[in-house]
């Protein structure tokens, strides 16, 4: 509230100043209008300048100043080399314009690339927006789960694609094997997806490490160069960033957290696809890959049955449900859907009609 009232005030000394003094020429009430309107510019100048950064006005202001050198010594040779009149002194102020202009524009544009800290505290408290660079890895492309991610909308800052990624891929598109050129393409096609989602900021870096072979240990250094994370779903990746101090954001470990929470004692119908390595075990899998062992269901391979959860277990590798299939309760449930089902198709006979003796008239004749 104080600076609007300030800002006001300034208007207002600006306009009465003009119409004392009348500098345009014109009547008192034009000249204050003029004046109170050139406040009004002024004033939104300012309250413009407060989204600029340090750096930038400081960038803005080394530029104008040696813009405005650089016009001197234009006009100095314009001066020289042109009659004086109208003419000259165009040219000069035009000169004076453009270059302060353009030194402005650059200066302002550069201003990031300052270190106000080298300067000591004076310049050095002003906290900076840090960008997150988050980098992708090879194995975390083409498994594709990070288009549907981010097309959510919940990665942010800048997705960063090494270019040795990029080459890694498109050998992996090359090969001759059948099934690893399908997933080489499945890799560039989900790029191409992911630039087509408007809220990322994908960039394509040429930072390259000649010295390193081996593309996971040339993540770990970019990731170390950006200060930013890696996103994978490499276990052993993971582990060596970790090991580096390196952030990881790992796709496996996020869609583990996202899996529906089985609670022991529950009821859930399963397919059993195979055996167990236990004694009468069976295995099966739910739709999103999660391992089911179910005691006493080795004979039940090949079939859907509703097990009992006895525990869940929660692994590094993934999450692991063990059930119990009990064959009593199973048979009895048989037996009763059964007994349903066939007083369900019982039909009832209808009763025979009674009969009743001949006539006379219809007996034959003896």
């Amino acid at each position: 509230m104080d600076l609007v009232l300030i800002r006001l005030l300034f208007v207002l000394f600006v306009a009465i100043t003009c119409d004392l003094i009348q500098p345009f020429g014109f009547s008192h009430q034009i000249d204050a209008a003029v004046g109170a309107l050139l406040g009004l510019a002024i004033v939104v100048f300012e309250w413009r300048l407060h989204r600029v950064s340090l750096k930038r006005l400081i960038g803005a202001a080394i530029g104008s100043v040696l813009g405005i050198f650089g016009a001197y010594l234009f006009a100095l040779v314009i001066r020289n080399s042109i009659p004086s009149g109208p003419t000259q002194s165009f040219l000069m102020l035009m000169v004076m314009l453009l270059m302060a202009y353009v030194g402005l524009i650059v200066g302002a544009s550069k201003g990031d690339l300052l270190n106000l800290a080298a300067l000591g505290g004076v310049f050095g408290g002003e906290k900076q927006a840090r960008k997150s660079y988050k980098i992708l890895d090879t194995s975390v492309i083409i498994d594709g789960r990070i288009a549907d991610i981010a097309e959510t909308g919940f990665l942010d800052g800048i997705l960063v694609i090494p270019q040795f990624v990029l080459r890694e891929l498109q050998l992996v598109a090359d090969s001759a094997d059948s099934l690893k050129r399908n997933r080489g393409r499945r890799g560039l096609d989900i790029l191409q997806r992911l630039q087509k989602v408007a809220s990322l900021n994908i960039q394509i870096v040429e930072d390259d490490f000649p010295t390193i072979r081996e593309v996971d240990m040339k993540l770990i250094e970019l990731a170390k160069l950006y200060e930013g994370k890696i996103v994978t779903n490499d276990f052993n990746l993971n582990k060596v960033a970790q090991l580096q101090g390196v952030e990881v954001l790992n796709i496996n470990e996020l869609a583990n957290a996202l899996k529906p929470i089985v609670l022991p004692g529950e009821t859930m119908k399963v397919f059993i696809l195979k055996e167990g390595k236990e004694y009468n075990q069976g295995v099966a899998y739910l739709d999103d890959g999660t391992m089911v062992v179910v005691d006493n269901a080795r004979k039940m391979i090949g079939k859907n049955i509703d097990i009992s959860v006895t525990s869940v277990l929660q692994t590094t590798a993934g999450k692991m449900i063990f059930g119990k299939w009990d064959e009593r309760l199973a048979a009895r449930a048989d037996t009763t859907s059964r007994s349903v089902n066939v007083s369900a198709h019982v039909v009832p006979v209808p009763p025979e009609p009674k009969k009743t003796p001949a006539l006379a008239a219809d007996r034959p004749i003896e």
